[in-house]
């Protein structure tokens, strides 16, 4: 007979962990299946975030901020740098060491709150007498039964059409986060989060880094204001950004890689590169999941298909981040995972898709909470706006990073916050405040009265607010 158990969670990644811990927490009898193997072949939980994701990008990231600052901004600190040498070798092990610490930090909360973990690919197999039979292919192959079920599949990288990943010249988030040495010229197609976050990696540690969009405008999904404040500074960067781009025919050989596109004008390019970072979105990881086993709904992009409360067309099964409809968040994963197991429990749990916050972790960072004023325009909302600009906030000029704004949005008549944009130091950290005041549905009045520190890189934001009633005490 298989072992049983009241939820069954399939993945290992930030939805899927911790709906198992939440589960567990709540009293269930819990086990999470996930195949994700480390250089030795045991396991690594965490998912495409902690492995290849959100955890190893950052940790890049820093490495590469660190060689910035010491090659460009030292000295104007008065510290005067000698012979200042790159070891790619040591950062990359820095970085493995991050993920490391992560995946092993998962294995201790299973152990804390006894979740059964079975390292393997789990797929359904058969659905009788109220329960579903889960086949767990690993080291050996058994199968577990539950009466729940949480799918958490993830999401993988798309592929760009007849230039298949190989993650030596052709690369996915996966080869971008392993490449050995800096290479002198580097192209990206797609300027998404991924592909900004790691071009800004390797353009800081001195590659010649060239963005093919397509679409063509920047960061389509941003407020406006702000994508052209972040382009700005990417352009003084030196990082080139094509917009409005069709790519054509993309050839590899030992060389490099060559790809030909035709650019806004229509006329014919030719990008010449050692690597390639293909950066066009991700696709959801339903491949191997047997859902025809039971007769699990999938929509036409290969998505497991949910309601409002993450509820697949099978009873007691769910399904949580990237593999269902919403944003592509490791948070917006976790909180679908909490929401599911607390509804397993007969709860009432929730998750707010309008207060998400977005987070591109680029030099400056880019955050966001709420619509954008392109999308309330739209809506026909009446709006006010009010901005207020880092090269006015004490603390950004005592960091030495002005670049960027902080730009509010409240309604017209009651002055209810509809959304914050942020472009400039730690944006990612400054967008907390605000998706608190959203989910408490705070007015920018209430914003504007709360005293901040000073000095802060938050008084931007309450300047940002004082902005909206058109009286901005700095600037």
């Amino acid at each position: 007979m298989s072992k049983q158990f009241d939820v069954i969670v399939i993945g290992g990644g930030p939805g899927g962990y911790i709906a198992a811990i939440r589960a567990a927490q709540l009293g269930f009898n819990v086990a999470c299946i996930d195949e994700w193997k480390n250089a030795k072949g045991g396991p690594a939980l965490g998912g495409t975030c902690t492995n290849v994701g959100c955890i190893p990008s950052k940790a890049l990231l820093q490495s590469s901020e660190h060689f910035d600052h010491a090659s460009h901004h030292f000295a104007e600190h008065g510290i005067a740098v000698k012979g200042l040498e790159l070891d790619v070798a040591k950062m990359l092990a820095r970085k493995d060491n991050v993920v490391k610490q992560n995946n092993d930090g998962i294995v201790y909360l299973f152990k804390k709150n006894k979740v059964t973990f079975f390292h393997g690919r789990g797929s359904f197999a058969a659905a009788k007498d109220g329960l579903y039979d889960i086949k767990v292919a690993g080291a050996a192959e058994e199968t577990i039964s539950g009466k729940h079920v949480i799918v958490a599949t993830g999401s993988s990288a798309r592929a760009l059409p007849g230039a298949p990943f190989d993650e030596e010249n052709i690369l996915s988030n996966d080869g971008a986060l392993r490449i050995a040495a800096v290479p002198k010229k580097l192209g990206l197609i797609g300027s998404g989060v991924i592909g900004l976050e790691m071009g800004s990696v390797w353009r800081r540690l001195g590659a010649e880094v060239t963005v093919l969009e397509g679409l063509p405008t920047f960061l389509g999904a941003v407020d406006q204001q702000i994508a052209k404040e972040a382009k700005k500074a990417f352009d003084k960067q030196g990082l080139k950004i094509a917009l409005g781009v069709k790519v054509g025919e993309v050839k590899s050989s030992k060389k490099g890689v060559t790809v030909a596109y035709t650019d806004a004008k229509g006329e014919a390019q030719t990008l010449d590169v050692d690597k390639l970072i293909i950066s066009i979105g991700r696709v959801a990881n339903t491949e191997g999941l047997n859902p025809e086993a039971v007769g699990l709904k999938l929509d036409e992009r290969g998505a497991v298909v949910v309601d409002d409360e993450c509820k697949t067309n099978l009873p007691h099964v769910w399904a949580v981040g990237d593999v269902v409809r919403g944003p592509m968040l490791a948070h917006k994963a976790e909180e679908e995972g909490v929401a599911v197991a607390e509804r397993i429990a007969g709860q009432h749990g929730h998750v707010n898709f309008n207060t998400i916050p977005w987070v591109i972790y680029t030099n400056p960072e880019i955050a966001w909470v709420g619509q954008t004023e392109e999308q309330l325009k739209a809506a026909g909302r009446a709006y006010k706006a009010g901005t207020f600009p880092f090269m006015a906030n004490g603390r950004a000029r005592a960091l030495g990073d002005t670049t960027g704004m902080v730009k509010m949005l409240a309604d017209a008549a009651t002055d209810e916050i509809l959304g914050v944009h942020i472009v400039g130091p730690m944006a990612s950290e400054l967008i907390a405040e605000c998706v608190v005041a959203m989910e408490f549905r705070a007015s920018s009045e209430d914003i504007a009265r709360i005293c901040h520190a000073h000095p802060s890189l938050s008084e931007a934001t309450k300047e940002a607010a004082l902005a909206v009633d058109k009286r901005t005490l700095n600037f």
